[in-house]
């Protein structure tokens, strides 16, 4: 899009004028609201498609002590409530930064599976269906990315970001769908940085690994190779045709193409201002979902952020056998800053209305405090939360009994989860793919329907 055809909605003045007059310098930092006007235009134009965002909480949060508090009651626990600027919802209190945006979450407190184990559930929660049988599920990035791609984008249509893979490695992938939309995965190894707590930049973590020419290949040998290994492909495929040697090949080019794109520079986090990176966090987490923006701006589809450890908390993620409230405090003190500089980056950039944020683990934790002071697997009730563009933030949906141990009101099942994300990002969850198997599959189960009272 030219632009020139960029406007600010108020003025009718285009970007190109208004650069202009910076160069020129009669725009100072005093007209800076001239450039959010002009981020929202752009974002707003028709031809922008949606992206989603998920936070992945590795190992269950705990529902009872973030957005799901039983004030009071013997499973409460010792945290407190607090009021968020939206009226009748109210979290945690060591979530204080984004309870000034409650007005922009939806929170779904009637989550029930029927999965509390690690692997199982984790599939489930990014599937839609359990694990077992011949069929290859994709997951929802993989889904999203299909959907949503763009045939000239320079980047994959599906990133994860410190993704934790082993406890179901099935969850990670694109399943039936072609390789292509399976996720770029970075800085899946920098687990270590954050459990030891050292001191280096986590953006050193965040880089997609062998972009790099190997050391005495100078541009036009690789250059070269590449062409001969694409001839090859290209005979290989005339003599055995099948889905799969073309995905191998669309999947390579893609990744060639990336090699030689100035889009990898949405991974240079070095080029955003000291001051943002500082309000995100300088931790995996923070700087992940500085990247998943900058990915979001440059038109990715689904990118996924992982928090799973954080220093000085001796639990595995948010899997919280045993002090638990130690370890959700610190798991908050990382996820609060993020997830609200996350909304308000967003919104400066003109991208908060064109992109959902999923927030969500693999199942809850119990009600019932264990000795260990901790909270174990439960899957019987427990919250998820989305927020940002195509949402109707600022309410509940569903309800807990008082002691946390059952749903009362408007149970969610993960097939409406995914369907709501799906309608929300312009997908339509009837839609089949064909699969491994040989039958179409749909992209949310039958009967799931989109939760309606948070749809705009």
């Amino acid at each position: 899009m030219s632009q020139s055809k960029i406007q600010n909605p108020k003025s009718k003045m285009s970007r190109r004028d208004l650069l202009r007059l910076t160069a020129a310098g009669f725009v100072g930092a005093s007209m800076s609201g001239w450039l959010e006007n002009m981020a929202a235009a752009a974002a707003q134009d028709p031809q922008r498609k949606r992206s989603c965002i998920l936070l992945w909480m590795n190992g269950g949060p705990s529902q009872m002590d973030t957005f799901d508090l039983k004030p009071g009651h013997a499973n409460g626990g010792p945290f407190k409530e607090i009021d968020t600027n939206a009226p009748g919802v109210r979290f945690s209190e060591h979530l204080p930064r984004l309870a000034k945006h409650g007005d922009k979450l939806a929170i779904i407190r009637s989550m029930k599976t029927k999965e509390a184990d690690h692997g199982r559930a984790t599939y489930l929660m990014r599937t839609g269906r359990p694990p077992g049988g011949p069929i290859q599920y994709p997951v929802l990035g993989s889904l999203v990315a299909k959907e949503l791609e763009r045939p000239d984008s320079e980047l994959p249509g599906f990133v994860s970001i410190a993704p934790i893979r082993f406890l179901s490695p099935g969850a990670f992938g694109s399943g039936f769908l072609s390789p292509q939309y399976a996720p770029l995965i970075v800085g899946e190894n920098a687990g270590n940085f954050v459990v030891q707590g050292q001191q280096q930049d986590a953006a050193q973590f965040l880089k997609v690994q062998d972009l790099d020419l190997p050391t005495g290949i100078n541009a036009k040998r690789a250059a070269a190779r590449v062409k001969m290994l694409d001839e090859m492909e290209e005979d290989f495929i005339a003599e055995r045709p099948g889905t799969a040697s073309v995905a191998h090949r669309a999947a390579y080019q893609r990744a060639v193409t990336m090699m030689r794109s100035e889009a990898v520079k949405a991974f240079e986090l070095d080029k955003e201002p000291k001051e943002l990176r500082d309000r995100y966090g300088r931790n995996l987490f923070g700087q992940g979902c500085l990247l998943a923006r900058r990915l979001v701006e440059r038109g990715v589809p689904f990118v996924e952020v992982t928090l799973n450890s954080v220093p000085n908390a001796q639990v595995f993620g948010w899997d919280t056998h045993q002090d638990n409230f130690n370890a959700v405090q610190k798991l908050s003190g990382v996820l609060d800053p993020a997830w609200a500089t996350l909304l308000e980056d967003l919104k400066a950039k003109g991208l908060l209305d064109t992109t959902l944020v999923v927030w969500m683990g693999e199942f809850g934790r119990t009600p019932k405090i264990n000795a260990q002071k901790g909270r174990d697997h439960w899957a019987n009730s427990w919250s998820t939360v989305l927020s940002g563009g195509g949402i109707k933030g600022g309410q509940v949906v569903g309800k807990t009994s008082a002691d946390g141990t059952t749903v009362e009101e408007r149970p969610v099942p993960v097939s409406d989860l995914l369907a709501t994300i799906a309608t929300v990002l312009g997908i339509d969850p009837t839609k089949q793919n064909p699969s491994n198997v040989g039958r179409p599959i749909r992209i949310t189960d039958p009967g799931s329907k989109p939760i309606q009272e948070v749809l705009v």
